[in-house]
């Protein structure tokens, strides 16, 4: 499985993925994200599903984008463009995969700023290659193993987040996650992008670069649940501790 998360907020977008991958009962580690150049305006992809196809796919979308003369001014034609790709893979080998057992199930997001763009977009693409661009009511698209970290994201982020923030709340959906689902795991890439800076900028970290983090959150949950009010708890437990007495009675 994978986790992949993009989001969308005022000042650029925020990009973070997991690279584990199982096969079979061994774990590897592989890119789940990748930074495409489109003359000077770069776009980042993430893709999460069978990686035969994954890899298929966007083999043939860089061999588009190495086209001198494949220079597109706006994002969603880097879209549809990776679209007929994903549409060129599924009507090559689709068929074949079914017959083994194995579902044609590659999902993406793609984010960037082209030179045609009033403002950075975010787009999810789904395998039959139709798309949805992302809104600001919901300001973040999530593929593969995405339920996790759904609720954090929900109640923290916003249009309005700042980078650093949207950057903090994507690493704890991740956290959740990967304490939830063995095959989510470290390490991480993050891909950032500053609101008409045409510029992308890569980071890895490892586990032990963010013990500090993953434990500050762990502490603070258990504190968290501590303070919850818990009048009605107590109420709760002391109903049921006067109906054991009272049939202890009877």
């Amino acid at each position: 499985m994978t986790f992949c998360i993009a989001m969308k907020v005022k000042e650029g977008l925020v990009a973070l993925a997991d690279t584990r991958i199982t096969s079979g009962t061994e774990h590897i580690t592989g890119r789940k994200v990748s930074v495409h150049p489109n003359g000077n305006h770069p776009l980042f992809l993430m893709t999460s599903g069978l990686r035969s196809a994954r890899d298929k796919a966007l083999t043939y979308f860089q061999e588009v984008l190495d086209d001198p003369g494949a220079r597109y001014d706006k994002l969603y034609k880097a879209v549809n463009a990776f679209a007929e790709q994903l549409r060129r893979v599924a009507k090559e080998d689709k068929d074949a995969l079914e017959t083994s057992g194995y579902s044609f199930n590659l999902f993406s997001i793609m984010g960037g700023q082209l030179s045609g763009d009033a403002e950075h977009k975010l787009y999810l693409i789904y395998p039959q290659g139709n798309w949805v661009e992302v809104t600001e009511s919901t300001p973040y698209y999530a593929i593969g193993e995405s339920s996790y970290g759904k609720p954090l994201l929900d109640r923290a982020l916003n249009f309005d987040s700042s980078m650093e923030l949207a950057l903090k709340v994507g690493y704890l959906a991740f956290e959740a996650t990967r304490s939830s689902a063995t095959d989510v795991d470290f390490p991480i890439d993050v891909v950032l992008y500053h609101k008409g800076s045409f510029t992308m900028d890569e980071i890895r970290y490892n586990q032990k670069d963010m013990e500090t983090v993953s434990d500050w959150w762990k502490t603070r949950v258990r504190e968290t649940v501590e303070l919850c009010p818990s009048e009605w708890a107590k109420e709760a437990l002391e109903k049921k501790s006067n109906l054991r007495a009272v049939n202890s009675g009877a």
